[in-house]
């Protein structure tokens, strides 16, 4: 329900629409589905208090795009609270971008984003905190000055017989 909702939101129709104008016509899947929006939600808000989290974080995001309707305007300041829900315990960027567009939508005060904080995991390949720019190149014996391989020790000659 998430991803079609979505998918016929204000926002995706509004980017959509430049390329096809009859996207919103008459009888199109679309604009038939944007007329149903009070009916989905009257389908989903019984899950919005659901004890499983990912299900309630579901109807909420749910809830939150289909409750752009304008017939759909008086429970916005009920789903603000679940939106605030959403940016306080959410690990899931993308649900988080849909609660805070909503709610600056909607004229709520919105918490300003996090910050983004690069992580030691985030630095790149090496375990000590390197960045891929800055690989363990060692020179390589009998080459040229300047000639260089990523093999932190050299291999031992191969004995032939």
């Amino acid at each position: 329900m998430v991803s079609t909702a979505y998918d016929a939101s204000d926002e995706i129709v509004g980017r959509t629409e430049q390329y096809f104008p009859d996207l919103l016509a008459p009888g199109t899947i679309v604009a038939s589905f944007r007329d149903l929006r009070p009916m989905f939600y009257q389908a989903v808000s019984p899950f919005l208090r659901d004890s499983h989290e990912d299900v309630r974080e579901a109807a909420v995001i749910a809830a939150l795009i289909l409750a752009e309707h304008p017939a759909l305007a008086e429970h916005r300041d009920h789903l603000a609270v679940h939106a605030r829900a959403i940016l306080d315990t959410s690990g899931d960027d993308p649900n988080r971008r849909v609660a805070r567009k909503a709610l600056e939508a909607w004229g709520h005060d919105v918490p300003a984003p996090e910050p983004f904080l690069e992580e030691p995991w985030d630095w790149g390949p090496q375990s000590d905190g390197r960045c891929y720019l800055e690989p363990p190149f060692q020179p390589i014996r009998g080459w040229p000055e300047g000639g260089y391989s990523q093999r932190r020790k050299p291999h031992p000659p191969v004995a032939r017989p």
